[in-house]
């Protein structure tokens, strides 16, 4: 086990609540939880019970706080060290005491995510078990969790594992073969048995990758900007999605002056919504200001859902939106079909082109469903399979799997040059350590202390 301190940090949210929680955990964990406890003799409890009592100021011998707290014995913890986990009243003061009598008594402050770590320095979780950790906790939707939950159990894991013992197997069947030259069909077997497991391995990298998109699209959300000019229903359509009155929304154009963020669940898929200022010519200040960070939105988003007036002719304005998006993902969306229609539909699908147009009234709360389906159509085909598909979601893994793919790549290439077995293993071990990198069994120490400072604290 990797030898460490005792650490303490407070593992609720910050703020009122019910309960708060101080976590400790090292070898003397249980050692200070019994200097400041006033009840059961700790020391002598059973594993994973809960015990009532009282924590004493050991500076006033006087009663610092009313708790509930649980004794949980190495290794059968999540960091397989002795874990003590302190319930408190909810709020700032209670909390905070009971952690700094804690620190006084000899526990140190953890880091960030510095629990999580001793988990995978002590190998009860891998790196990439340990990040899922994180991705549960950032979820945005029901199957953004699902998908760190199965993360989190090690199916990623499992599948990284087994495509790097199979590398592993089949360079050390090359190694032996070349110590042992001794039979003719050595050579010929070497290459055949390479050729066979590089196709087998790459094949399952490249499965894993196809799907890569959707799984970071369910870890991340997708940017998505609202664009239009001004006074089109933009503000409607962020209250529609969100089902909040967010945006400020009246008859008076530029009433949006700047932009507006929000999360939405649109069938699953989590949107990073943005209501940009109305893009347009002004000569007030504050709305320019505005219109230039509603143009940095548009270079970023991932889609974007540009609102036009049913009851209005195209202006020149609209015609220079539809250029500005030319070569992006967008739906077009004519609001306010309740009323009158004056627009050209001749000429917004002129400027449409392949893209999707879904009519709403907003007013009316009419459209919202077929504009969620055409979201989730042009992401994942209408349908997101979240059972027994293995997403990878996190950019450093989907980096690692294409660095691990084109390893393989130049391995097959140099098999079909004829090129010597020796030569092609040192691709094929370059491979098995990109993969290695995934679950932290070839990562460096500054990289594992990188991902770990991204934690919150107390985790």
């Amino acid at each position: 086990m990797f030898e460490t301190d005792t650490i303490a940090a407070i593992s609720t949210p910050i703020g009122e609540g019910a309960i708060s929680i101080v976590r400790l955990s090292g070898s003397e964990a249980v050692d200070i939880i019994t200097n400041i406890f006033q009840g059961k003799d700790l020391k002598e409890v059973e594993s994973h019970t809960i015990h009532y009592g009282k924590i004493i100021d050991p500076e006033t011998n006087e009663v610092a706080e009313e708790v509930m707290v649980t004794i949980m014995r190495a290794p059968k913890t999540f960091t397989r060290e002795d874990v003590v986990e302190i319930n408190c009243h909810g709020g700032l003061v209670s909390v905070n005491r009971v952690l700094e009598i804690a620190l006084h008594e000899g526990a140190r402050l953890a880091e960030p995510g510095e629990f999580t770590k001793r988990a995978f320095l002590n190998g009860r979780i891998d790196l990439s078990q340990a990040e899922a950790v994180m991705d549960l906790i950032r979820a945005k939707t029901d199957k953004a969790m699902n998908i760190a939950l199965k993360q989190m159990d090690g199916r990623l894991s499992s599948l990284i594992k087994k495509y790097r013992q199979s590398l592993l197997e089949t360079v050390a069947h090359v190694e032996v073969n070349i110590d042992y030259p001794e039979y003719d069909d050595v050579e010929e077997m070497s290459h055949e048995m390479m050729r066979k497991k590089t196709r087998e391995v790459h094949a399952e990298i490249e499965e894993l990758l196809s799907v890569a998109k959707q799984g970071k699209i369910l870890r991340e959300g997708i940017a998505t900007a609202i664009i239009g000019r001004p006074n089109v229903g933009k503000s409607s359509l962020l209250n529609a999605l969100v089902q909040e009155n967010k945006a400020i929304v009246t008859d008076i154009p530029g009433t949006t002056r700047d932009i507006i963020e929000e999360y939405v669940n649109v069938r699953g898929i989590p949107l990073r919504l943005v209501d940009t200022a109305g893009i347009r010519e002004t000569e007030d200040i504050v709305e320019r200001i505005g219109v230039e960070r509603s143009r940095q939105a548009l270079k970023e988003a991932d889609l974007i859902l540009f609102v036009l007036n049913n009851n209005e002719k195209l202006t020149e304005e609209d015609i220079r939106l539809f250029e500005a998006v030319r070569g992006l993902e967008f739906i077009v969306i004519i609001n306010k079909t309740d009323l009158e229609q004056k627009l050209d539909m001749e000429q917004v699908l002129e400027l449409v082109g392949d893209k999707k147009i879904v009519s709403t009234s907003l007013l009316n709360e009419e459209g919202i469903n077929e504009l969620e389906a055409a979201i989730a159509d042009s992401f994942f085909s209408g349908d997101i399979d979240s059972g027994d598909l293995t997403y990878v979601s996190n950019v450093r893994h989907i980096q690692l799997l294409k660095q691990a793919k084109k390893a393989l790549e130049d391995a097959m290439d140099s098999l079909e040059m004829g090129m010597p077995l020796d030569i092609v293993q040192i691709d094929v071990t370059r491979t098995w350590e990109f993969l290695g990198e995934i679950i932290g069994d070839t990562a460096s120490d500054s990289l594992i202390d990188q991902l770990f400072s991204q934690f919150c604290l107390g985790k």
